[in-house]
């Protein structure tokens, strides 16, 4: 399902109670110009036809048609939220409409759950609105879908979290022997050059014992000569 339907019926030619104001001419001008596609200039009436009479229901409604279908949705769910809000409780029929816009523009602006209880009040107030029960029913799928997307996605992150953990243990005997093979290494590296210490301070003792037992000999051989003298 991909359409959307929107309720655009022009508050004046609805025939509840709510509607028996007084026609103001710039919501007349502006209704035209909405009629002719003219959104912005429709918009702009409205706008002016709110300052002379604020809290005008055919106003608030209009004029969240012209920004709904300027897709300023933020400002059109404030405009059809005043007029829900505005239109007398018995008037059933204007107030669905209102609930039913409502309901389309929190759905444009991905506020699934407004958007269902948008349409829901709208169902209570009038089940017979086919438009109506078509938006709810998109709503909920959507709103079924992206649970399952982001429950698919939690399940995803928990599964890589866990296959993280799994490869971190799994690579801690491989760093542990490679620690392991790095240390003889060091230890054989260390005993190189020991061992030429070891043998330089060997022949240097060597040379001097040599010294040591030639300076003996030589005294001891002139000890000998001094006694045979």
């Amino acid at each position: 399902m991909t359409k959307i339907f929107l309720t655009i019926a022009m508050l004046l030619l609805v025939t509840g109670e709510s509607f028996a104001q007084k026609e103001n001419p710039l919501i007349r001008q502006g209704n035209k110009q909405y009629q002719e596609g003219k959104f912005k200039e429709a918009e702009i009436d409205y706008r002016k036809a709110l300052e002379r009479t604020p809290g005008s229901v055919k106003g608030s409604f209009n004029l969240g048609n012209s920004l709904y279908k300027q897709e300023n949705y933020e400002e059109a769910t404030r405009n059809f939220a005043d007029a829900a809000r505005l239109i007398k409780e018995t008037d059933e029929t204007g107030r669905s409409a209102a609930l039913h816009n409502l309901g389309n523009t929190l759905l444009k602006s991905g506020k699934l759950e407004e958007s269902i209880e948008a349409y829901k009040q709208a169902m209570r107030l009038n089940p017979a609105d086919e438009d109506t029960r078509y938006n709810l029913a998109y709503a909920m799928n959507q709103l079924q879908q992206q649970q399952q997307q982001q429950q698919n996605k939690d399940e995803k992150s928990d599964e890589d979290d866990k296959k993280d953990e799994k490869d971190q243990k799994d690579s801690q005997p491989q760093d542990q022997d490679q620690q392991q093979k790095d240390q003889p290494r060091d230890k054989q590296q260390i005993s190189k050059q020991d061992a030429e210490r070891m043998l330089e301070a060997l022949k240097n003792d060597e040379q001097k014992t040599l010294e040591k037992v030639n300076q003996q000999k030589v005294k001891a051989s002139a000890v000998q000569i001094e006694k045979d003298w």
